[in-house]
């Protein structure tokens, strides 16, 4: 029989449905039962601090994360197990500080953890090591690549020699810790000894770790593929993935020629092993890349070959991405009618299948495109019914709604008022998610590329309605204050 889901379970689970205020209220009453239970500063309330903390880290709130690991490493070990719990929660604070960017906190803890992990582990065992690993990532990150290296050694040393599965990752630290600091020695070592799956998790913790703002990481990648592909050959998919980041950094880099090489080797890779819903998305990545490289007509080949290998898969979601992205390639070639026909495909063929957001996001392409041909009756149409399928906080959404404020105001083109709509999604995304008699007005406007708030509640909320409240504002800044600085929408 399989065991039922635990409390963190559930919570994982909503965060990976975007539901981040759910999965934080399922944690935070787990906090408070086991304050009831057990009272604050016992084992079992600082797991559960520890628990809610790594909901919100995963959900981006990380100061909120900090303070919850820091009550749970001040909660007083009372055995030995408590105590190595409480290493670990002062482990998770000292990253957290890191990814909060609040660097000399982050390095006092981490330096502090290392200090207790190797008086009570001793030197040789593997959990000392587990503090070294975060110490010297921490310092690859200040810049101090001679400590770095001999930190990172060290726990490449212990863990080696203790066969721990956790070398993966400090041989990836050591990696990036050795290009970085420009050194002759080797960059990947020990890839003939180690079995695949440890070869694969050093793959992918590098791949997981590239800084894809930094040109440097164009040249860690490649050597990065050349020895994953000698170790485990081209069509390994730890080969595949660390060929479709290479294409990613091309991309953000700005070097396309390097983003179709990329490509163009996933897609005969896909093609050679007979994956062909694969190779149907590596098509649409290649003509994305050749349009971006300035070849249109290649492109719009790539577009209609990746178009018949979608109708032999078969599946209407697949067809109508490819149809949409096609649709758009031709608007901006300026074949206005073909583009129409793919778009219009593109929506016919997305409600042939199951999936809501594909018939929106197909919808709201539709939509714009009516829209900047002067057919504003039907952009009206098509936008208002295949809106609701997306929600409040979808990208396509967002610009959708932007774009549906235009035509009613009469306007062909432009994106209306792209901050007052993102304000308005802020706003109904808050006020689907609290009780329906809480709030009399709540007023969201966007002032210096920040959310400013006025809430009025209609009455007193009680301590758990307040602690909501918190959570799913705290959950919307997240969500949208991206949106304020994203890429505008093109489509």
């Amino acid at each position: 029989m399989t065991a039922a889901p635990t409390p963190v379970d559930v919570a994982f689970a909503l965060l990976r449905e975007g539901r981040l205020v759910d999965a934080e209220n399922v944690m935070t009453r787990e906090v408070q039962a086991a304050t009831v239970r057990h009272g604050a500063g016992s084992p079992a309330w600082a797991s559960a601090q520890c628990d809610l903390g790594n909901v919100l880290l995963n959900a981006d709130q990380l100061d909120r994360a900090v303070e919850c690991f820091r009550q749970a490493a001040s909660a007083p070990p009372r055995d030995h197990e408590s105590h190595k719990d409480q290493l670990t929660y002062r482990l998770n604070l000292g990253m957290a500080l890191r990814f909060a960017d609040r660097l000399d906190e982050a390095e006092r803890e981490l330096r502090q953890g290392v200090r207790e992990r190797l008086a009570f582990y001793g030197r040789e065992h593997a959990g000392y090591a587990f503090g070294l690993e975060p110490l010297a990532d921490l310092l690859l990150h200040r810049g101090n690549h001679a400590e770095a290296r001999q930190v990172v050694e060290e726990a490449v040393q212990n863990l080696w020699s203790n066969g721990h599965e956790r070398v993966a990752s400090a041989l990836a630290l050591r990696a990036m810790i050795v290009h970085a600091s420009d050194s002759t020695d080797p960059v990947f070592v020990g890839f003939p000894q180690l079995p695949d799956e440890v070869v694969e998790q050093i793959a992918h913790a590098v791949l997981q770790a590239v800084d894809h703002g930094e040109p440097a990481s164009k040249d860690l990648v490649a050597l990065l593929v050349a020895a994953v592909e000698e170790r485990l050959g081209p069509d390994h998919q730890a080969t595949l993935n660390a060929l479709s980041v290479q294409a990613n950094l091309g991309q953000d880099l700005g070097d396309q020629a390097d983003r179709v090489e990329a490509i163009e080797r996933v897609l005969a890779s896909y093609d050679r092993q007979g994956r062909p819903e694969e190779a149907v998305m590596a098509a649409l990545g290649l003509a994305m890349a050749q349009g971006d490289a300035g070849d249109p007509d290649a492109a719009l080949r790539t577009y209609e070959s990746a178009y018949a290998r979608a109708e032999r898969v078969g599946r209407p979601e697949l067809q109508s991405q490819v149809l949409r992205n096609w649709g758009l390639a031709l608007r901006d070639a300026g074949r206005s009618g073909p583009a129409e026909q793919r778009l219009t495909e593109a929506v016919t063929q997305a409600r042939r299948g199951a999936d809501h957001e594909t018939v929106g996001r197909a919808g709201v392409a539709l939509g714009l495109f009516l829209q900047h041909e002067e057919r504003l009756p039907e952009a009206r149409t098509v936008l208002e019914e295949t809106l609701p399928l997306l929600g409040p906080a979808h990208p396509d959404a967002i610009v959708g709604r932007s774009h549906l404020g235009a035509v009613l105001e009469g306007r062909t083109c432009g994106c209306g008022d792209m901050a007052g709509t993102i304000a308005e999604a802020f706003r109904e995304f808050v006020l689907t998610r609290l009780p329906a008699d809480l709030l009399a007005d709540l007023e969201v406007a966007i002032v210096d590329d920040d959310f400013k708030i006025n809430v009025e509640l209609r009455r007193e909320p009680a301590e758990d309605e307040l602690d909501r409240l918190n959570a799913v504002f705290q959950s919307a800044h997240a969500e949208f204050r991206r949106r304020l600085t994203e890429p505008r929408y093109t489509g």
